[in-house]
């Protein structure tokens, strides 16, 4: 397959323009549109974006797009589809159908068809299945998702290159409470205009999400490629017909050359529950950078930031539930009195949901972007701590 293919990276909402910069950074000619970033591309790309990208969640393959207003409508279109191109035969098949505001509103009997196009065009393939909603962290085995979406009559049809969703690098194994996804830890980095190219200190961090992809970061290591090891974690398109193993193995012969030997900064991570401490160093013995990293139990009041200045970055608790904005205002107002004491010059980033606590720290904020987490609403509040 070296033809051009119409591409798609998925993000979360919010995180659109953030991947398509880091698609960019790649020198991949994407554009931000809602639910990620577009462009047309060869196989290369696509070995290329699973590989490097940090801040989405799937690469797909648009398969198919056409208007259909009725199951004759939709046969005629999907018949066409060249599913063979994704699926061998006997490869089971995993279908994730939406459908909003169209004639065709009932998703299990568009799934059903669907399958059974595939089974026509390809000439059997295994035990297959249909789910319909949002996408979910499963990774569906050895099964080719496809995903069909169905808005305003429009059918898309896009075959995933991905497999489990990319931010399962692989090492985290070991979490602590409200754990953040490796994608959004990613992009707090980037919306803060992190590069790697000065210290930072998370100071509630957990089980290590964000100084582990700072680390990585820092080193210039692949996200694909975030284990101890330095193998790929799996991706769907290897399975594909006409798969190039011998390009996949120099895309990521060349990602493992590009790895630095060490951090050229101080990154550095504390909690003052032991507990996540422990945990985020054996995620960061998985991931290969527990020598880049330095973890620590303390509380934020008692935070030893490497000597600056750099960035400052937190995912604290938002206090959504009733009362608890209340008990978390002490918490926040110690993290902003330690950091004017410690860190003049820092930049400060937060993943906040309620302004009243970002108001406690006592940093004039900017909105870096607008997301969720867990699906709360939250944004990115960037600072920095005055001289």
């Amino acid at each position: 397959m070296t033809d051009r293919l119409p591409l798609f990276a998925v993000a979360a909402p919010g995180l659109e323009a953030i991947c398509g910069a880091e698609l960019r950074a790649l020198g991949i000619a994407a554009t931000a549109e809602p639910g990620g970033a577009a462009w047309e591309g060869t196989t290369d790309d696509v070995h290329r974006a699973n590989l490097w990208l940090r801040t989405a969640g799937r690469v797909v393959v648009r398969a198919a797009s056409f208007r259909a207003r009725s199951f004759i409508e939709l046969e005629r279109h999907a018949r066409r589809v060249p599913w063979e191109r994704w699926v061998k035969r006997g490869r089971a098949v995993r279908l994730r159908v939406t459908s909003k505001k169209s004639k065709l509103y009932h998703e299990g009997a568009i799934a059903e068809r669907m399958l059974g196009f595939v089974e026509d065009r390809v000439g059997g393939i295994g035990a297959s299945s249909a789910a319909k909603g949002p996408d979910d962290d499963a990774d569906g085995g050895d099964a080719q998702l496809f995903v069909v979406r169905v808005h305003r009559d429009e059918v898309t049809i896009s075959a995933d290159s991905s497999g489990a969703l990319l931010h399962l690098r692989g090492y985290r194994q070991a979490v602590a409470k409200a754990p953040l996804r490796e994608t959004l830890a990613a992009a707090m980095l980037r919306g803060a205009g992190w590069t790697g190219n000065a210290p930072l200190l998370d100071p509630m961090c957990g089980s290590g999400t964000i100084p582990i992809e700072a680390a990585l970061l820092a080193r210039n290591v692949a996200p694909g490629l975030a284990a101890a090891s330095r193998e790929p974690r799996a991706f769907a398109f290897t399975a594909w017909p006409g798969h190039d193993a011998a390009a996949w193995e120099r895309a990521v012969a060349a990602a493992r050359d590009a790895i630095l030997p060490a951090s050229p900064v101080p990154v550095a991570g504390s909690d003052r529950d032991a507990g996540a401490v422990e945990a985020a160093r054996a995620n960061a013995e998985r991931a290969g950078v527990a020598g880049g990293v330095e973890f620590d139990v303390r509380p934020v009041s008692a935070m030893e930031p490497p000597p600056g200045p750099g960035l400052l970055v937190c995912n604290p608790p938002y206090g959504v539930r009733v009362g608890e904005i209340d008990a978390l205002r002490n918490l926040y107002a110690a993290l902003g009195r330690t950091a004017r004491a410690r860190c003049p010059g820092w930049t400060v980033a937060l993943l906040a949901a309620e302004r009243k606590l970002e108001a406690q720290v006592g940093i004039p904020f900017a909105e870096a972007f607008r997301t969720s987490n867990g699906g709360i609403p939250v944004r990115l509040a960037v600072g920095v701590v005055e001289d």
